[in-house]
């Protein structure tokens, strides 16, 4: 898909991954001037938060000479564990976008591994270079090596979701797919307050992504029928009555599941719902799953909100 150069612009201004992390964000800005120090002391703060440190390492590792400055950080410090972590997921982000080879992206992440045992986010990084480079046996049992560590680990399972989603591509709509399990059943396993609630909702999306790229659904989510069926209402309403009632609003990664959520109340054409969701997600939208499955995100997403909110 070709986008306009305004579109663009709007694109790059409508999406944030630092979310509404303030200090992830001024940290971000320092380590792109070269300052190492903020995320030194970022990530010095946030301990063993293993969600926090893995989406705070995550945003950082984007920046385009985030593996210099990380470099420059661990020579300073060369048993600094965040240095060498914060190192380790740049080489990843190289890697993925061929800028780096894969096998040092691999070393560098054992090497992150090696100097903290505990710390899941070195796994994650492998997580996610396999996720897109990898084979499945290798995926799952990185996932495992994340979830020896994090059970509950919110970025790992919605990678784990995705790349579920896209078995049997061609095999068409069945609402008995794998990944439906995969999502419910760590939904039921995760404590009462995890927002590991919302992954059966991810998995819908995922699904329909995998599924209207295979040519199996239309290219407008809304029109798909994909969330109107009765286990996906089911699922549906399951994950919003549990939103309501979460009193837990400081997980980093909280909006990426608002907007799952959003989107499938839009979807399932529920848009008092969905006008709830809009209020709190507020300016913090996320490419998915409004990208989905080929969309410009940013006018899809401000689209759907216009409509619940009754300004369109």
């Amino acid at each position: 898909m070709i986008w306009k150069t305004g579109r663009r612009r709007a694109a790059a201004h409508a999406f944030d991954d630092a979310l509404d992390d303030a200090d992830l964000a001024s940290a971000r800005a320092a380590l792109a001037q070269g300052r190492w120090q903020a995320a030194r002391t970022l990530l010095a703060h946030t301990g063993d938060d293993w969600d926090v440190r893995g989406h705070r390492v995550v945003v950082l590792a984007l920046g385009p000479y985030c593996a210099a400055w990380a470099n420059d950080w661990l020579l300073a410090e060369p048993d600094s564990a965040d240095a060498a972590v914060l190192l380790a997921l740049a080489q990843v982000r190289r890697a993925l976008r061929g800028k780096e080879k894969a096998v040092r992206a691999r070393e560098a992440c054992r090497s992150a591994a090696a100097l903290a045992p505990a710390d899941p986010t070195p796994w994650l990084g492998l997580l996610m270079l396999e996720h897109t480079l990898g084979a499945g046996d290798e995926v799952v049992r990185l996932f495992g090596e994340v979830r020896a560590r994090h059970p509950d680990h919110h970025h790992a399972h919605h990678l784990m979701v995705a790349r579920l989603a896209e078995r049997r591509a061609d095999a068409g709509p069945d609402p008995l797919h794998e990944v439906y399990d995969f999502a419910n059943r760590a939904a039921e396993q995760a404590p009462a307050d995890s927002p590991l609630a919302i992954l059966p909702v991810v998995a819908h999306a995922e699904r329909y992504r995998v599924l209207a790229t295979a040519g199996h659904g239309p290219p407008d989510p809304a029109a798909s029928g994909h969330w109107t069926g009765r286990r996906a209402r089911q699922v549906m309403k399951a994950a919003f009555d549990w939103w309501l009632e979460w009193e837990h609003e400081d997980h980093p990664r909280r909006l990426v599941d608002l907007n799952f959520l959003a989107h499938a109340k839009v979807c399932e054409g529920r848009g008092a719902e969905a006008a709830a969701l809009f209020h709190r997600i507020g300016e913090h939208p996320t490419p998915a799953p409004w990208s989905y499955p080929d969309r410009d995100p940013y006018p899809a997403f401000r689209a759907a909100r216009a409509t619940a909110l009754g300004t369109a």
